[in-house]
């Protein structure tokens, strides 16, 4: 009989513990990790579970590193995911360890401005600090390449927006998303543009879309403008609009166009060309290329600033050169801009 109650004492004392530890264990992987404010995780390539334990245990969010292997046991599914994470107050451990399985992985955002060009995009990429930068020393020509365009150039190729993007993600990425948005909408808005318009190709759309967007910031303005550029077109008129003399300078514009600028040749120089330039001069959102593709109605022929960031439109020359007069010889203040600021 004494045998038989030691075996029984034996049984009760081994369930006891186990519940212990049961309980225990349970508590230790579902109760809150020492995380006192969000703070980020990175999962590394091979990193193992065992190595995950060890690395919340010496960022001290948790005590015993082992507990990561007892939670594979419970759940062998558990894959954890590269990527960096968020982990926030009140998380337990197996809420990380989930979350790693899910790789719902951190986002950061990163605004594309209207009005930019693609180096101006990859410079904003750069400054980022955690995107790989993979094109900054290719030629443009490579790039377009590398994102499979038709045209050698990805300037105007990227649709204004903000984008998410995880950290490590690659320029190129990005800017594949970027390409296949504008894309979207250039066909979009192509299918529903007005009739007799001197474009060839969506892609001469975009050409003067990017040149409206350089113009004005002035949502109302935008098809006026458009209507200017296609009556001058029509009319066997040159273009020219100083931001495409801009773009064609390149390095050596420092704030100033001068004469002796208006006389260089260049592919983009409208007061030299008799056509569009042969590329966007800066990547445009949906607001200017619908614009482009159904302009409004005037009769104007000529524009001028007039410094607060709207325009004065003139229907014959001699109009166009008192408003000129008026705006920007004798009124030109240090505030005095053609366009909205950023």
């Amino acid at each position: 009989m004494k045998f038989v109650k030691w075996i029984a004492l034996a049984i009760v004392l081994a369930i006891t513990l186990t519940a212990v530890a049961a309980s225990w264990a349970y508590n230790a992987l579902t109760e809150p990790m020492m995380v006192s404010e969000k703070a980020t995780f990175d999962v590394k390539p091979g990193a193992s579970i065992i190595k995950l334990g060890h690395q919340l245990s010496e960022r001290g969010w948790i005590q015993y590193p082992q507990l990561t292997r007892l939670a594979f046991k419970l759940d062998p599914t558990l894959v954890p995911k590269v990527g960096k994470y968020e982990i926030k107050p009140n998380m337990s451990l197996m809420d990380a360890l989930a979350l790693f399985d899910s790789g719902d992985t951190l986002f950061y955002p990163i605004t594309l401005l209207e009005g930019h060009t693609f180096r101006d995009y990859l410079a904003a990429m750069k400054a980022k600090g955690n995107i790989e930068m993979t094109l900054s020393e290719l030629t443009d020509k490579q790039i377009a390449e590398k994102m499979g365009l038709e045209n050698n150039s990805p300037e105007g190729m990227l649709f204004a927006n903000t984008y998410r993007y995880h950290d490590g993600d690659t320029d190129l990425d990005i800017f594949m998303q970027a390409n296949a948005l504008l894309e979207a909408a250039l066909d979009t808005e192509w299918s529903g543009k007005a009739k007799d318009l001197p474009y060839k190709t969506p892609y001469e759309a975009l050409i003067m879309a990017s040149i409206i967007e350089k113009e004005t910031g002035v949502a109302d303005e935008r098809p006026l403008i458009a209507r200017v550029f296609i009556s001058r077109l029509e009319k066997g008129m040159r273009l020219q609009t100083d931001p495409t003399v801009i773009y064609g300078m390149g390095d050596r514009y420092k704030g100033n166009i001068t004469r002796a600028d208006l006389r260089q040749h260049t592919p983009y120089n409208t007061y030299q060309i008799n056509r569009l330039p042969p590329t966007p001069i800066a990547n445009v959102g949906v607001e200017a290329i619908n614009a482009a593709l159904n302009p409004g109605e005037t009769k104007a022929l000529y524009f001028v600033a007039k410094g607060d960031g709207s325009h004065v439109f003139s229907n014959t020359l001699r109009e166009h050169n008192n408003a000129v007069a008026r705006y920007q010889r004798f009124q030109r203040r240090k505030d005095y801009t053609s366009a909205p600021a950023q």
